[in-house]
C-alpha cells in the first residue's frame, strides 16, 4: 500500500498536472488553479481548506492581496476582538509573537495531511477566531461565504504593491532561483502572473462583494487607514459587532491599540527581529518601509505609463481608483 506522503504526493501531481503554469517570482512555478495564480507549495492548503474549513459565525476573517498590508490589518483586528482578553498593553501577545502566528493563514493551516488533528486545533480555538487569508474570494469556501463571519479586507495602491512584492519576493527566494529584474517583474505582473494574482480580480471580486453585502465584507485602502487609522480601527470594531465604548475611548484604548500596532513599534520588537514564520519567512522581511508613494524610487517614465494603462482598463466602471500623484 502505499504512504501517506507517496498518495498525497501523488494526488498533487494529478491536481497539478492539468493545470497552466509559469514561472513564479519566489517558488518554482505558479499553477492557474480556479482562475488564480496559485504558488504550488499552497495548492494543497487552498484545496483543503475548501473542502475541510468550517466556519463559525463569529470568526474574523483578514483577507488581502500579498504586500497590501495585511501584518498590520492582522495586528490591528486580533488587538480589536481580543481587547476584553488582553486588556494590559505592558503584557500583550503582539509583543512576544508576530501578528501572523496569532492571526494564521488558513491555507497554512490546512497543508499537510492529518485533517483530523488541524479539524480538532480549529475547534478548540477560543472564540472569536480570527483568520488569514490571501484568497480570492470567489475560492473562499462555502461555509464562510454561507455563515455569518464577517471579511475585513485591505487593498492597496498597485504601484506601492508592486513595489513591496518584488523587493519582498527577491528576499525569499528559493536559492536556486534567480532574482527577478524590475522589468521581468512588472511585466508579468501586469499579465496578473503573480501569487494569488491577478491583482484586479482579486480586489474586484471583494470590492463587488463589499458593495452587494456591506454587512459581510468591510473593504479597506492602505492609503485610507494610514490618513485616519482612528477612524478605521472604530470601524472595524463597529463591523465585528463590538464597537468601543464611550468608557474605552475615554481611556485611550484606541490609541493604545493604534501605538501597539504601529508599524515602528512591530518593527524594533525583537520577536519581529529574527526567526522565522509560516513557510521559514524571515520575520524582519515582513517591516521594510511601510510607506506610501514610495514606488517612485523605482519607476521609469516607461514603467509609470505600463501600469497606469494597465489600471485604467482593468478597473475601468468598477468604481474602484486609486490616487497617483506624481
Amino acid at each position: 500500500m502505499a504512504s501517506t506522503e507517496g498518495l498525497q504526493a501523488y494526488e498533487e501531481e494529478k491536481l497539478l498536472l492539468p493545470l497552466p503554469k509559469e514561472k513564479g517570482w519566489a517558488s518554482r512555478h505558479l499553477y492557474l488553479f480556479q482562475h488564480f495564480w496559485c504558488p504550488s507549495t499552497h495548492i494543497e492548503g487552498v484545496n483543503n481548506f475548501q473542502k475541510h474549513f468550517q466556519a463559525k459565525d463569529s470568526d474574523a476573517i483578514v483577507a488581502s492581496f500579498p504586500k497590501s498590508g495585511t501584518t498590520w490589518l492582522k495586528a490591528l483586528t486580533f488587538s480589536i476582538v481580543n481587547r476584553k482578553r488582553f486588556s494590559s498593553f505592558d503584557n500583550h501577545p503582539l509583543l512576544t509573537s508576530n501578528s501572523h502566528e496569532l492571526v494564521p493563514f488558513l491555507d497554512f493551516i490546512f497543508h499537510g495531511d492529518n485533517i483530523q488533528h488541524k479539524l480538532s486545533y480549529l475547534c478548540n480555538m477560543t472564540e472569536p477566531r480570527v483568520f488569514g487569508t490571501h484568497i480570492p474570494f470567489p475560492s473562499l469556501s462555502n461555509s464562510i461565504k454561507e455563515s455569518n463571519c464577517k471579511i475585513v479586507y485591505i487593498c492597496r495602491n498597485p504601484f506601492d504593491t508592486f513595489v513591496s512584492s518584488w523587493t519582498f519576493f527577491n528576499k525569499i527566494k528559493s536559492d536556486s532561483l534567480s532574482e527577478v529584474t524590475i522589468e521581468e517583474a512588472l511585466e508579468k505582473y501586469c499579465k496578473g502572473i503573480i501569487g494569488f494574482g491577478p491583482t484586479w480580480e482579486h480586489m474586484l471580486g471583494y470590492w463587488k462583494e463589499s458593495i452587494a453585502t456591506p454587512n459581510k465584507v468591510l473593504f479597506l485602502k492602505y492609503e485610507e487607514l494610514k490618513e485616519d487609522v482612528n477612524f478605521y480601527v472604530k470601524r472595524v470594531a463597529e463591523f465585528l459587532d463590538c464597537p468601543f465604548t464611550e468608557g474605552e475611548e475615554s481611556d485611550g484604548v484606541i490609541e493604545n491599540i493604534i501605538k501597539l500596532c504601529s508599524f515602528e513599534k512591530m518593527k524594533n520588537l525583537e520577536v519581529n527581529k529574527s526567526g522565522t514564520v509560516g513557510r521559514n519567512v524571515e520575520k524582519k522581511y515582513l517591516f521594510r518601509k511601510g510607506e506610501i508613494g514610495d514606488w517612485i524610487n523605482y519607476f521609469s517614465p516607461a514603467m509609470i505609463e505600463k501600469l497606469s494603462k494597465t489600471m485604467e482598463e482593468k478597473l475601468s466602471g468598477s468604481g474602484l481608483s486609486f490616487k497617483t500623484c506624481l
